[in-house]
């Protein structure tokens, strides 16, 4: 054991060893190979896109300086990527202060560009001028060729040092960073490889991820990239964007071009019917901002600028109760939001509280405030600014920090948001009504659920019921173990309570077809007897207030006829629980009855009981009575079922519920953009995609499976 004399002297030499000489200074692109993740997030497959969109967003960049029309993107066999646009290309001549060419400036330095207010772009989305110069210090080789002036540059780089590659250099072969390179010792050459046509620009540039860097599975997105791709375009109307693999057996190829900008866009995103058409807000503010800037002797100094921010807004109301909300900087998405989406969400909230409140008397509003979630509730809204030098939060670009644009947004949307809803056009007039009434009846159900989840809970025998007297309740208490039964009739109801287990088993029932939820409004929902008798009974709430916790039972299942009604009567119910109670779907809680469609009584010889075989389909059916045939089995007419009503009490419970013999369909969902689409195709108020849909399907129906 050292003495503690001995440790004060260690602690004090090891004090003494850490002077200045142990500090390391990370200079160029060592930094950026050092900690990727500072740069681009993080060394996985996120980290490789964020990379690839780095290139991407230096063309769109172009395009949105209205010097290109056309980007193409290449994801090569051999994984590499290449990027090429028809922008004015990369500067080739030399810069005074560091006597370098434009090329290898962008590649090689840090905060080196043309996006720093040198009047090359007004807004951009590359602001911080590493983006290019990461990639390259991140890529095992980057070739890039630029078209200027009738003639094509190119220069190479391994890992961020230029030099040259023996295939570049007449070696015959592909490309390929595994060549011999040679780097420049004393002066870089930006080579002359060919001649360009007359009036052609461009640049093309082409790397290979280095492995050293990036996870072996990294792997580039494709649908990400076709994604954004597509997002890119509606943003920028006009530009081309073509997306080519070539990594499979046989190369795909896909092209964007959208000239309806964020107005399209908007209409793309909508996951529902429209309330309202898309409507299109724009304006422009200004603000000033102190920035450094390079005096005549090369120092900084503070100096307050001028900024003008371009503001544009599409959004729409639709009849559902999602809120899709898509912001842009200078095309760059800010999917964490920022000062615009503060502005766009606090300036949304007072228009539409002011707009209520004059109109409380015919909304018949009451005295109760809007909040935020009425107001969102089925908006689809896209919210884009322009302006020189944004400042965000990270290289990343997530969040946009810039203070002077939430007031400015604001602004701009209350005085153009306002206009449109007090409007005396009839058309906007009308819309206009349809958007209160819509943010109204969402606080309406908001208030109700809040109430119904503070005061309807689970009744003790010595407390009044406040639940629907026709509801056949179960004694257990606990969600875990419970089940409620919506079943169709009161016929099927007498022979269900006879045939459940009151101790855990619940009976709802309906009277034949509820509202059609996907058509109706919410105010149409709630006062429908029967959809909110089983919102009431299910105890969550609905909509965004849906607590998936308060649910009175562990399953909901759903028992209906087996034949066309009960199929339809199943789809409005699965039709109310997709619209407003969707987290007990996602949560696997919601089920389907299987009742049987025939019993066959198989007639056994002497005093051996009779053996009773259930079917659940014509074709099984079909098979059974074939079997017994060929056993010169004796059979019973058989009994065909065409309503639950019709089987006694012991039947129901064998086939339909009792849980250790009966069998369930479990709901579940695991594509919701798609079960949206399905649902608003099949249920929604538009009739002509329905009518082709039946009839382009019409040659594919199984006319055995109609019960008619």
């Amino acid at each position: 054991m050292p003495t503690t004399a001995a440790k004060k002297t260690a602690t004090s030499k090891s004090a003494s060893e850490y002077d200045a000489h142990h500090l390391q200074v990370l200079e160029g692109l060592e930094a950026v190979r050092k900690r990727p993740g500072m740069y681009i997030g993080s060394t996985d497959s996120r980290g490789l896109m964020h990379c690839l969109w780095e290139i991407i967003d230096n063309a769109v960049d172009e395009a949105l300086g209205g010097h290109c029309d056309r980007v193409e993107v290449l994801l090569h066999a051999d994984g590499s990527v290449e990027v090429r646009d028809n922008g004015r290309g990369v500067p080739v001549d030399i810069e005074p202060r560091t006597g370098l060419t434009g090329v290898e400036l962008v590649y090689t330095r840090l905060h080196a560009g043309g996006k720093f207010g040198g009047g090359s772009y007004t807004a951009s989305g590359g602001l911080h001028g590493v983006g290019a110069s990461v990639v390259n210090a991140l890529s095992a080789r980057l070739d890039v060729e630029v078209d200027r002036g009738g003639k094509t540059y190119a220069m190479s780089f391994r890992r961020g040092e230029p030099g040259v590659f023996s295939d570049v250099a007449g070696a015959q072969g592909r490309k390929d960073p595994g060549h011999d390179f040679t780097p420049y010792t004393s002066t870089s050459d930006l080579s002359v490889i060919g001649k360009a046509k007359r009036g052609v620009t461009g640049t093309r540039v082409r790397y290979w991820a280095d492995g050293q860097i990036f996870l072996k599975d990294a792997a580039f997105d494709l649908d990400g990239l076709v994604g954004r791709a597509r997002q890119t375009s509606f943003l920028v109307p006009g530009l081309t964007i073509v997306i080519r693999d070539e990594r499979g057996e046989e190369p795909t190829e896909e092209v964007f071009l959208h000239d309806g900008g964020i107005s399209e866009f908007c209409d793309y995103l909508a996951p529902d019917a429209p309330v309202t058409d898309t409507w299109r807000l724009q304006g422009t503010g200004t603000f000033t901002e102190t920035v450094p800037v390079l005096d005549g002797k090369g120092h900084m100094v503070p100096t307050e600028v001028e900024r003008e921010c371009g503001v544009d807004i599409a959004l729409r109301w639709g009849t559902g109760y999602d809120t899709t909300l898509r912001s842009f900087v200078n095309i760059i998405a800010t999917p964490k939001g920022g000062t615009h989406v503060a502005g766009f969400e606090q300036s949304m909230l007072k228009v539409l509280r002011s707009q209520v409140a004059a109109n409380a008397r015919r909304l018949k509003a009451g005295t109760d405030k809007v909040e935020k979630d009425d107001v969102l509730a089925g908006l689809t809204a896209v919210v884009t600014v322009r302006l020189a030098e944004p400042q965000f939060e990270g290289q990343t670009k997530e969040v946009l920090g810039t203070s002077a644009v939430r007031q400015i947004v604001s602004k701009v949307l209350e005085t153009e948001l306002t206009s449109f809803l007090t409007s005396t056009k009839r058309p906007a007039k009308q819309q206009a009504a349809s958007v209160l009434e819509k943010v109204v009846a969402e606080m309406k159900s908001r208030i109700s659920a809040r109430l119904h989840k503070e005061t309807q809970r689970r009744k003790t025998a010595l407390e009044s019921s406040s639940l629907p007297a026709k509801l056949a309740d179960c004694r257990s208490s606990d969600p875990e173990n419970t089940e409620l039964f919506i079943v169709e009739g009161d016929s099927a109801l007498g022979t269900a309570k006879l045939a459940r287990s009151s101790d855990h088993q619940a009976l709802l029932p309906i009277r034949g077809k509820i509202l059609n939820v996907q058509k109706a409004s919410v105010t149409d929902m709630l006062g429908n007897a029967e959809c909110a008798a089983i919102i009431q009974v299910i105890g969550a709430g609905s909509g965004r207030t849906f607590d998936l916790e308060s649910a009175r039972y562990g399953k909901v299942i759903i028992m209906t006829d087996a034949d066309v009604d009960g199929a339809h009567i199943r789809t409005l119910l699965l039709t109310l629980f997709f619209r407003y109670m969707r987290p007990l779907v996602e949560a696997g809680r919601v089920y389907a009855a299987v009742p049987p469609l025939h019993r066959i009584e198989v007639v056994n010889p002497g005093s051996k009981a009779n053996e009773v075989i259930y079917t659940y389909s014509e074709a099984e059916m079909r098979r059974t009575m074939s079997s017994l045939q060929r056993r010169n089995k004796k059979v019973k007419p058989m009994q065909r079922y065409k309503g639950l009503g019709e089987m006694d009490a012991d039947q129901l419970a064998e086939t339909t519920m009792d849980p250790r013999q009966r069998t369930l369909r479990k709901v579940t969902l695991r594509d919701i953009e798609s079960a949206s689409t399905v649902f608003e195709l099949l249920m929604g108020g538009e009739v002509a995609p329905r009518r082709d849909f039946i009839i382009d399907s019409a040659d594919r129906l199984d006319t055995e499976r109609i019960d008619a």
